[in-house]
This record gives C-alpha cells, sequence and structure tokens, in this order.
C-alpha cells in the first residue's frame, strides 16, 4: 500500500512545484518581479480560482493597487498548504480536511473565507462492471484516495453511516493521477475523488457513482476555504477583505448566473468538450464569504470527526486558525487558546 503524508518536506515541496514558479518562490519573489507586492496564489485544477485566473479578475482588480499575480497549481490540497511553510504561496483554497491536517501539523496558515459545500461533486466511484453496490461491499477491499483531502473525509463520514470502521478497509493513500491509474487497471476496488477529477473520469471510464455527500445524513457537503500564509494575513487583511475576497464572490455570482459561458472558458484548459465542462459547471454553486459561527462549528465536526478516528494526531481547535486580523472578535472570545469551543457531535472512536 502506498503511503503519503499530507506534511512534507521543504526539499520535496519544491521539487513538486512547477519549474516555472521557481523565480517566485521565498523572499526574492518581490525583488524578481520589480515590486514588493506580487500576490502567490496556490489553485488546483477545477474550483472557482481556476475560473478567476481564467478570467484574469484578480490581475484587473489588484494592478491599480499596484500588486502583480502569480499562480501555481497544486494536485490536492494537502501539497498545496504545505506550501505554506516553503514560504512559496500566500493564499489558496482547498475542501475542508487539508486545513485540519495542516493545523494539526503546526502550519503557519489562517482560514480567511469559505465556499458551501457541494453535494454532488465528489463521490465513491467503483468500475460500471462491479458487484460492489453498497458501502458494506467494500470491507477488507482497497480504495484509493489523496491522504487529507476533502474525499478522506467523505469516506470517513460514509463509513460511518455504514456502522463500519476505518479499518474495516485498506486506504490506499494516493494523488489523483495515481489513483486514477490504479482505478482504471484493477489494482484497487474503489476511488474517492472529486472534480473535475470526478467528472473526467465517469467520461471515460463510464464508473458508477456508489455515494456521494447527498446520500449521507445530513446531506450537505463540508465547506470549501480560502487559507492564507499567517504573515500575509496580519499583514495584508484589508487586501484580503476588500478586495480578494469580493473578486471571489463576484466570480461565483458569474459562474453561477453562466455555466454555459464558464464551460466554455474552461474546456480548453482541459481538452474536452465544453458539454462535458458544462455537467460540472451545473451541479456548482458558488458562493464566497466570510467566516462566521455557523461555519466554524460545521468545520469543528470535520475536526473531531478526524481525531474520534485518530486519523490526525491531536484535537484541533479550527478558530485558533481563523485570521486574528481579519476576524479580531475571535481573537477575544471563543475559540482562541484556553477559551471553550462549543461542544459538538464528533464520529465516536472505534
Amino acid at each position: 500500500m502506498t503511503s503519503e503524508t499530507p506534511v512534507m518536506n521543504r526539499r520535496r515541496l519544491l521539487q513538486l512545484l512547477p519549474a516555472a514558479a521557481g523565480p517566485w518562490l521565498g523572499a526574492d519573489a518581490a525583488q524578481a518581479a520589480g515590486t514588493d507586492r506580487v500576490l502567490r496564489v496556490g489553485f488546483q485544477k477545477g474550483g472557482l480560482l481556476l475560473q478567476v485566473k481564467a478570467r484574469g479578475l484578480l490581475e484587473q482588480r489588484l494592478a491599480p493597487l499596484g500588486w502583480q499575480v502569480r499562480w501555481l497549481e497544486f494536485p490536492a490540497g494537502p501539497q498545496l498548504l504545505e506550501a505554506f511553510n516553503a514560504d512559496a504561496i500566500d493564499i489558496g483554497t482547498t475542501g475542508a480536511p487539508p486545513p485540519i491536517f495542516a493545523q494539526a501539523a503546526g502550519t503557519a496558515f489562517v482560514y480567511f473565507a469559505a465556499e458551501p459545500g457541494q453535494p454532488h461533486s465528489e463521490a465513491i466511484l467503483v468500475k460500471p462492471d462491479s458487484p460492489v453496490r453498497r458501502l458494506a461491499q467494500l470491507k477488507g477491499r482497497r480504495i484509493a484516495l489523496q491522504k487529507g483531502s476533502s474525499s478522506h473525509y467523505l469516506l470517513l463520514a460514509a463509513l460511518a453511516q455504514a456502522d463500519m470502521r476505518w479499518t474495516d478497509i485498506q486506504p490506499v493513500y494516493l494523488p489523483p493521477a495515481d489513483a486514477r491509474a490504479a482505478f482504471e487497471r484493477g489494482a484497487v476496488d474503489a476511488w474517492v475523488i472529486w472534480d473535475p477529477y470526478l467528472t473526467l473520469a465517469q467520461a471515460a471510464t463510464q464508473s458508477r457513482v456508489l455515494l456521494d455527500h447527498a446520500a449521507l445524513a445530513p446531506a450537505t457537503a463540508p465547506w470549501s476555504f480560502y487559507s492564507a500564509r499567517a504573515g500575509f494575513a496580519e499583514q495584508q487583511a484589508a487586501l484580503l477583505r476588500d478586495h480578494v475576497v469580493p473578486v471571489l464572490a463576484e466570480a461565483g455570482a458569474w459562474a453561477n448566473a453562466h455555466p454555459e459561458e464558464a464551460a466554455r472558458l474552461l474546456a480548453p484548459l482541459f481538452g474536452i468538450e465544453p458539454s462535458l465542462l458544462l455537467q460540472l459547471q451545473q451541479r456548482l454553486r458558488f458562493g464566497a464569504r466570510l467566516l462566521d459561527e455557523r461555519i466554524a462549528a460545521d468545520q469543528q465536526r470535520v475536526a473531531d470527526a478526524f481525531f474520534a478516528q485518530r486519523l490526525i494526531p491531536r484535537p484541533v481547535r479550527v478558530r485558533e486558525a481563523w485570521a486574528p486580523a481579519l476576524y479580531p472578535a475571535v481573537a477575544s472570545g471563543p475559540g482562541v487558546p484556553g477559551s471553550p469551543v462549543a461542544p459538538v457531535a464528533p464520529v465516536a472512536p472505534r
């Protein structure tokens, strides 16, 4: 079984970053750009940031303020968040679990905004001819997933609902590209994956969705999050609050209202027909917003579920990672070290 930790050392991370990104890493980024204002954005294939990048929206908003924007692509959330440790990016977006794993590992980052979860944009896939029709039939079988990713939580929650233990399956930790290869050649029995990999895999292999977040109770997916390097958020809180979050909100509203245009925009980036991207766009509903107590409680449930199964080394209080410059009330109230956090219902240890 392949094992990949969501926290890698700096040398390994820098080897994984695109070669074109080299001049923008670390303290030399600003000098190389001829300005001390360079916003380095980590993104993944799919999601709202890819659309923001394709439309040049951050560049348009920030150029009058003297900022340049540099983009770095990552295969999944855990690798993106580790880039904060390497001082390789300033902001980025992931699903709910990667920040929890990063917080448990001591990564210097903060949350600054959130997107609502997408109940149909992540699923457990099986081959079309697989005899597996329900989750219990995966007991003892090999399941591919990215460790510390949003898919990790989908599988964890699905097992809990089926009254199964994490030890009842054989997790095979692989990044998306390697997981798809293993799935297609039959080296694993199922694959837990998010969009756009989900849509692309279904189109290429006719794979069958065993379940997604909509099949769970409650039928809601966890939030996704925009995170920032802690030092950057402290110094540039106004930039995040007054410019970055509004750009994300406006971009999301446009994508919600214009799925066909969004599909035509993104299709060349994936090398596939716009009709396939339209299927993906039509099941997405964006809505970037600043954080609130409901979001904190929802994310705390995810964190508690991972710790209850001992999948993270220590419990985390997610509100300790709320950007203090953006959320000063949190810094002086519940959720900070030494202050109680409202109790939530974790998944019971098994």
